[in-house]
């Protein structure tokens, strides 16, 4: 008998059926992506997972007056379960000024799509763990002056701490 090692790898996309009859064989629904937004009066940063909620990646920066199309669009290509929103706070826990203007936006988003799972998720020191992410990947000084760059790596970063937290089932 052949050891394991001496087996022929599998394609992805053997791999990937497997995995996927396997969660059909279990009895679970297809799982959708989640979708993370780093709400700002200028710009928003969002962020996703793969299908499978493994990794989080960098979606786009958009303004926040075309956050509901532009939802709505991504919709169309991609089954979405959740999004999850950066919560701003102070140092104290309490909600920052920030609040006045995310609450609206909030709202209209939980109109606009009434049956998605919401969650606000703690925000505290995103833009600067993304500013510092970027500059430790040796970043050029002229594209870490890009806003939109640290938006979208904010996002990132409260998708991955989503993620790594015991909320995600």
């Amino acid at each position: 008998m052949a050891s394991y090692a001496q087996q022929p790898q599998q394609p992805y996309d053997i791999k990937f059926a497997k995995i996927k009859l396997f969660a059909e064989f279990c009895g679970r629904k297809k799982m959708g992506r989640i979708l993370a937004i780093d709400y700002g009066r200028r710009r928003c940063g969002l962020a996703v997972t793969d299908p499978l909620r493994i990794v989080a990646t960098a979606l786009a920066t958009i303004p926040p007056v075309e956050l509901v199309s532009f939802i709505k669009e991504y919709m169309s290509r991609e089954v979405v379960d959740e999004i999850v929103v950066g919560l701003p706070t102070t140092m104290r826990g309490e909600p920052s000024d920030s609040m006045r203007y995310i609450t609206p936006a909030m709202g209209r988003l939980r109109k606009e799509f009434p049956g998605m799972k919401f969650t606000m998720w703690d925000e505290r020191f995103t833009s600067t763990l993304a500013h510092r992410a970027m500059l430790d990947a040796g970043v050029k000084k002229s594209d870490r002056r890009d806003k939109g760059a640290i938006d979208r790596m904010a996002a990132v970063i409260i998708l991955n701490s989503y993620l790594s937290s015991s909320a995600v089932i």
